[in-house]
C-alpha cells in the first residue's frame, strides 16, 4: 500500500500542475526566475529530470534549473481506458512528430518519428517497454573509442554502466499466481536497487501468446531466465515501466520531478525554448549563457550560469541547440548563416535507429482463444469489464499490458550461417576506406568523421560476430491473425543526419535516416527476414494452418526480390532515434568525451541518447535513465572534488 500512496500523490500533483501549478519550483516566465543558476540543465525529458534531481538533492544550496518547452501532462499507460488496446490513447501528452526527407535507397519513404513534448520526454508516451541492451552492445562504446577511452577513468562499457541501471529502478515481482499462470522468469540481481522509476510485469496476457512463444522454441531459441543483467540472447521476458500497484505509467516526470518536490533549489521553467548557449569571449570562457525565448509573448532572455550548462534536449534537438550555438559542422553552420563558435562536424551526423520489415501470416484453421485485442473491440461487455477490472486495487486484466512483456533476441551468427561473410565485408570496408563513401556527403571529407566511422564498424564487426550479442529482435503480445513477426535490425551501419532549417533556425530540425546507404545493412536485412520465416514451419503454425502473406517463397528465395521487398515495406523508425552527439574522442569525429563534456568548450555537457556512439540492441528509455544516473554522478563527483 505504500505503492500505492505513492503513485496516487504523484499523479494528483501532475494533474494539478497541468491546470495550476501545485509546486512553487513550476515556472512560467522570466520574472519568477533566480538571477543565476549553479546549473541549468536544457529540457526536462527523461534524462534531464534524471540529472536535475540527482543534482538537486546532491547539492542543496546549489540553485538547479530545467529549461523545458513543453507543459506538466498527465500521461496515461499506452494502453489505458478508453482505449481498445489496439488504437493510441486520445488523451495522451502532446508530442513533436517528424517526418524524414525521403529515403531514396528505400523506395523514397519516409520515417515517422515522435518525441515526447511534456516534462518527463518520450517517457511519457513511450511504449513502456523496459528492456535493456546485451552487455556486448555497451562494451561495443568503449571499443568504439578505442585506446583513449579504454584508457579514461570514466568506463561506459557494461561494468561502468550496469550500476546506474540498477540505481534507476525498483523492480517488483510479480504476484505468485500470476507467475505462475504466465510462466513469467526473472532475476532480482539484475535491479536490486529502490530507483524512482518503477518496473513490473503485467497480470495479464492474451490467451493466444503462447502460440508464438512455443513455436519460436521450435525453431531452436531458448528461454532466458532474465535479460536485463547483460545476457540478452533468446526469448525474454520484458517488464514495462508501471507501477505495479496501479500498473499507471512510471515516468520521469513522476520520479525526478513531482515526486521530490518540494525542493527549494530545484525550478523548472514551462512553455519555453532553449535558443542557443552563449560564449561571450570564446568557447574557453565558460560556463555560458543560456538564451532562452519565451512561447507565450517570444521574449528573448538570457539565464546566468556560475557552475555549468548540460544539454538534454533529446537525439533530435540536442543538435540544434548546439547548431544555433555556433557548434557544429563548419559547412553545415555557414550555409545557415551562422558564425562558427566551435567547428565539431560530429554534431547531428552519426543518427541512428533501429529499423526493419515485418514477415506476416494468416491462419486458414480456425481457433478458439479468448480473449484476444479483437474482443476489445467487437465484444462491448469485455471491454467494460477490463476497465472496470483496471480500476481495481491492484490493477488486474488487459489494459495492465501496456504494449506487452515478450521478446526474441538473436545473434546474426544464430542468424544465418552467412554471418563471417558479412562480418568479412564489415572489416574490409573499415580497413580499406571504403567506408567513407556511405557517410553523408557535407562530411565525408572529414578525416575524423571518416576515422570516428570506420572505428564504430570495427566494433560492430565484433559485436555482430559474436554469438550472444543480438542482432534481431522480434516483439510480440499476441498471434492472432494476421500474424507479424517484425524484423528489428539491431545494429545498423548506415548512418543519417540532423540539422538545422536553415531558412528557419528556431523550426523543427531536418532528419534524414539515410537507411540503407550502407549496402551490408540490406546483408543483415535479409538474413533476419529468412530467418523469421522459418516460424511458418514450425509445428505449431502449421498446426493453425499458418499460410505465407509477406515476403512470400518466391520473394524470399531471391536476393533482389527479398531487398526490393525490405525496401518497400520497412518501417524506417521504431522511435529509438540516437547518436547524434556522440561520446567518441574528438579526432574521431566525437562531440563528447567519457565525462560527457563538449569538446573545447567549456563549461557544457551533453546528457541523453544523442551521447551514444552506437545504439544498442534495444528500446531506449531504460538506458536513458542509466545515462542520466552516470551523467549525474560524474558531474557530482567533479564538484565535490572542487
Amino acid at each position: 500500500m505504500i505503492f500505492l500512496s505513492t503513485a496516487v500523490l504523484s499523479l494528483a500533483a501532475l494533474a494539478s500542475a497541468a491546470g495550476v501549478p501545485s509546486h512553487s519550483s513550476v515556472k512560467r516566465q522570466v520574472t519568477q526566475l533566480r538571477s543565476k543558476y549553479d546549473f541549468v540543465i536544457v529540457g526536462g525529458g527523461t534524462t534531464g529530470l534524471t540529472v536535475a534531481d540527482r543534482l538537486s538533492a546532491a547539492f542543496p544550496k546549489k540553485n538547479v534549473l530545467v529549461i523545458e518547452y513543453g507543459d506538466v501532462h498527465f500521461a496515461p499507460g499506452v494502453f489505458d481506458p478508453p482505449t481498445d488496446w489496439i488504437t493510441a490513447a486520445p488523451d495522451a501528452p502532446p508530442a513533436w512528430t517528424f517526418l524524414s526527407l525521403p529515403n531514396p535507397e528505400m523506395a523514397n519513404t519516409s520515417a515517422f518519428v515522435k518525441v515526447g513534448q511534456a516534462v518527463g520526454g518520450s517517457s511519457t508516451v513511450n511504449g513502456m517497454f523496459f528492456d535493456r541492451g546485451s552487455r556486448f552492445d555497451y562494451d561495443a562504446w568503449t571499443e568504439a573509442g578505442g585506446k583513449a577511452f579504454a584508457k579514461s577513468k570514466v568506463k561506459w562499457d557494461w561494468q561502468g554502466l550496469f550500476p546506474f541501471f540498477k540505481k534507476s529502478v525498483t523492480f517488483t515481482k510479480p504476484d505468485a499466481a500470476i507467475a505462475q499462470r504466465y510462466k513469467y522468469t526473472w532475476d532480482v540481481s539484475a535491479y536490486g536497487g529502490l530507483g524512482p522509476i518503477h518496473s513490473s510485469f503485467s497480470s495479464f496476457q492474451w490467451a493466444d501468446q503462447t502460440v508464438l512463444g512455443k513455436a519460436w522454441t521450435e525453431i531452436g531459441i531458448k528461454p532466458a531466465k532474465e535479460c536485463a543483467g547483460g545476457n540478452k540472447e533468446g526469448i525474454c521476458w520484458v517488464p514495462a515501466s508501471q507501477h505495479p500497484v496501479t500498473a499507471k505509467r512510471s515516468h520521469a516526470g513522476l520520479g525526478h520531478y513531482a515526486d521530490v518536490q518540494p525542493r527549494a533549489n530545484y525550478d523548472l521553467l514551462l512553455k519555453h525554448q532553449v535558443v542557443r548557449v552563449v560564449y561571450r569571449n570564446g568557447p574557453k570562457s565558460g560556463p555560458p549563457l543560456v538564451e532562452v525565448k519565451s512561447l507565450a509573448d517570444g521574449h528573448l532572455f538570457n539565464v546566468t550560469v556560475t557552475g555549468e550548462v548540460v544539454v538534454s534536449a533529446g537525439a533530435l534537438h540536442t543538435p540544434t541547440v548546439l547548431q544555433r550555438s555556433g557548434i557544429g559542422p563548419a559547412s553545415v553552420l555557414s550555409a545557415a548563416g551562422i558564425p562558427l563558435v566551435l567547428d565539431l562536424p560530429g554534431v547531428g551526423s552519426n543518427f541512428q535507429d533501429h529499423s526493419g520489415p515485418p514477415v506476416t501470416w494468416t491462419y486458414t484453421k480456425p481457433y478458439t482463444f479468448f480473449p484476444l485485442p479483437s474482443d476489445m473491440v467487437t465484444n462491448a461487455t469485455f471491454k467494460a469489464e477490463t476497465t472496470a477490472a483496471f480500476a481495481e486495487t491492484p490493477a488486474r486484466g488487459p489494459y495492465t499490458l501496456a504494449g506487452g512483456n515478450s521478446a526474441i533476441y538473436v545473434s546474426l551468427p544464430h542468424t544465418t550461417p552467412s554471418y563471417q561473410s558479412i562480418i568479412a565485408k564489415i572489416r574490409q570496408m573499415a580497413t580499406s576506406g571504403a567506408s567513407t563513401a556511405f557517410l553523408p556527403p557535407d562530411i565525408r571529407s572529414d578525416p575524423t568523421m571518416a576515422a570516428g566511422y570506420a572505428s564504430q564498424l570495427l566494433a560492430l564487426a565484433t559485436l555482430l560476430s559474436n554469438p550472444a550479442a543480438p542482432s534481431l529482435e522480434t516483439p510480440w503480445a499476441t498471434a492472432e491473425s494476421p500474424g507479424t513477426a517484425w524484423s528489428f535490425l539491431l545494429h545498423p551501419l548506415s548512418r543519417g543526419t540532423v540539422r538545422l532549417d536553415s531558412a528557419d533556425h528556431l523550426a523543427q530540425p531536418i532528419l534524414d535516416y539515410r537507411a540503407g546507404t550502407n549496402p551490408v545493412d540490406f546483408d543483415l536485412h535479409l538474413a533476419h527476414v529468412r530467418y523469421l520465416r522459418k516460424l511458418l514451419e514450425t509445428p505449431t503454425l502449421k498446426g493453425y494452418g499458418a499460410v505465407e502473406v509477406a515476403p512470400g517463397s518466391e520473394v524470399a528465395g531471391d536476393d533482389d526480390a527479398l531487398r526490393a521487398y525490405v525496401k518497400q515495406s520497412s518501417t524506417l523508425s521504431f522511435m529509438h532515434p540516437c547518436c547524434t552527439a556522440a561520446m567518441m574522442p574528438r579526432e574521431k569525429g566525437g562531440v563528447v568525451g567519457t565525462e560527457l563534456k563538449v569538446h573545447g568548450a567549456e563549461g557544457l555537457r551533453v546528457a541523453d541518447m544523442s551521447v551514444m556512439p552506437l545504439v544498442p540492441g534495444t528500446h531506449l528509455s531504460a538506458t536513458a535513465y542509466a545515462v542520466g544516473e552516470k551523467a549525474a554522478d560524474i558531474i557530482i563527483q567533479e564538484w565535490k572534488k572542487r
